[in-house]
């Protein structure tokens, strides 16, 4: 019997037995998993974070693009989704997303048509996106004034050498002015993306670019009618932008809003280190207990043991993220039970489209169709190789398959 699309699994880590549990090879391998208890974890200290900082959080939800997570962050508190597209707004939207924070420029005209058709479909959902352009803004005029419908838009504040975003105060001053005089577009705010500043020290720049952003929020009050959202934080400065924006003057009646989006699942490499180095500098971090843990994983199988030393798994640059760093070996089965694995002893030294390759020290026992189990970095770059990931319980026994969106 073929599944509906005319493919007889219809995902690459189909179940193929009831229950099915991982480590029993009742699942098509290799697989990525996402661990139920680690996720429950990450979206409540998340939440629990942005509620003692009297901030609002809005997830980026870009990073899963799966709208089983997006509900579940909104059920757990979070005022919005921040997506980058049309595309995944739309996702968000008939997913149940009740305000969805578009952090890009709406350009092109089917995009636009996109998101009139929502704005008719969800009225009830409140949506925003960025301007940073006056030709932008008078396209996005005249096009939703002619479908009777106002668009929310918020100004995007970027740096030099950065991305999108006004390069300067006196710019984006007078942006707002412009759009002050254009019928359908209603100013809510201003958004910043600290996470393009980088170098050696790089906080004293986001700050300094925090500041800015405050004075000029002051400035572009008049033009703004009720709350004035302000919103900046990627998952690296998260706790800085705090910091700074609630210590310095700025609109009367404003909402902050962070948008971490990684701490989903957080991972075992670069947000790692991200997070260590803020719980070392942010005492909120410190004192809500506990914190963010691992919760996306890559288990895969041994193919191959074809000399001393070397073993190839069956997973590659199709299934796992691997820009900032390779996926590495957290844990080793055979039929089904663990087995134990030294450090260092089982090293990921390179990988291909459907191979990786493993360094195996003397004491490293592999064998063909052992399951190895994997930590990665980046999860983003993860989750955009996968139709589905499999949620599972601790003993790694499926409880849902988490159908994406990319």
């Amino acid at each position: 019997m073929k599944y509906q699309n005319g493919f007889l699994v219809p995902h690459k880590s189909a179940p193929l037995f009831t229950p099915a549990n991982i480590l029993n090879e009742d699942v098509c391998l290799p697989a990525a998993v996402i661990k139920k208890s680690a996720l429950d974890n990450n979206i409540q200290w998340m939440q629990r974070y942005a509620d003692a900082r009297g901030v609002s959080l809005a997830p980026h939800g870009k990073t899963t693009m799966t709208p089983w997570i997006f509900q579940q962050q909104q059920q757990a508190g979070a005022w919005a989704i921040g997506v980058g597209s049309a595309w995944q707004a739309s996702v968000a939207m008939t997913s149940g997303i009740q305000r969805v924070l578009m952090v890009n420029q709406l350009v092109g005209k089917a995009n636009m048509q996109l998101i009139s058709e929502l704005k008719t479909q969800y009225p009830q959902v409140d949506y925003l996106c960025c301007v940073d352009s006056i030709e932008n803004a008078r396209t996005l005029s005249a096009f939703f004034a002619g479908k009777n419908q106002t668009l929310d838009i918020l100004l995007e504040l970027g740096v030099p050498g950065g991305r999108c975003g006004c390069r300067t105060t006196e710019q984006a001053l007078t942006l707002a002015q412009e759009i002050s005089h254009l019928p359908a577009l209603r100013q809510r705010g201003l958004e910043l993306y600290e996470g393009v500043l980088h170098g050696d020290n790089p906080q004293p720049k986001v700050e300094a670019l925090l500041r800015e952003a405050a004075a000029l929020a002051c400035q572009l009050e008049r033009y703004v009618e009720g709350e004035f959202i302000l919103t900046g934080a990627g998952s690296v400065w998260y706790d800085v932008v705090c910091n700074v924006w609630l210590e310095t003057a700025k609109p009367a009646n404003c909402r902050i809003v962070i948008r971490p989006g990684c701490y989903i699942t957080h991972d075992a490499g670069i947000y790692l280190e991200a997070q260590d180095a803020i719980v070392a500098r942010d005492r909120t971090a410190c004192d809500l207990g506990g914190c963010l843990v691992s919760a996306l994983e890559l288990v895969a199988m041994v193919q191959s043991v074809p000399e001393n030393g070397r073993a190839i798994v069956n997973f590659g640059k199709r299934d796992s993220a691997f820009d900032a760093g390779l996926p590495q070996p957290i844990a080793h089965y055979r039929a089904g039970k663990p087995r134990e694995l030294a450090a260092k002893s089982i090293e990921t030294t390179g990988i291909m489209d459907q191979h990786a390759m493993l360094k195996l020290t003397a004491e490293a026992d592999v064998k063909v169709g052992d399951i190895l189990v994997f930590s990665t970095s980046h999860p983003c770059l993860t989750f955009d190789k996968w139709k589905a990931l499999l949620l599972i319980d601790d003993s790694y026994n499926v409880l849902e398959t988490l159908e994406t969106a990319f």
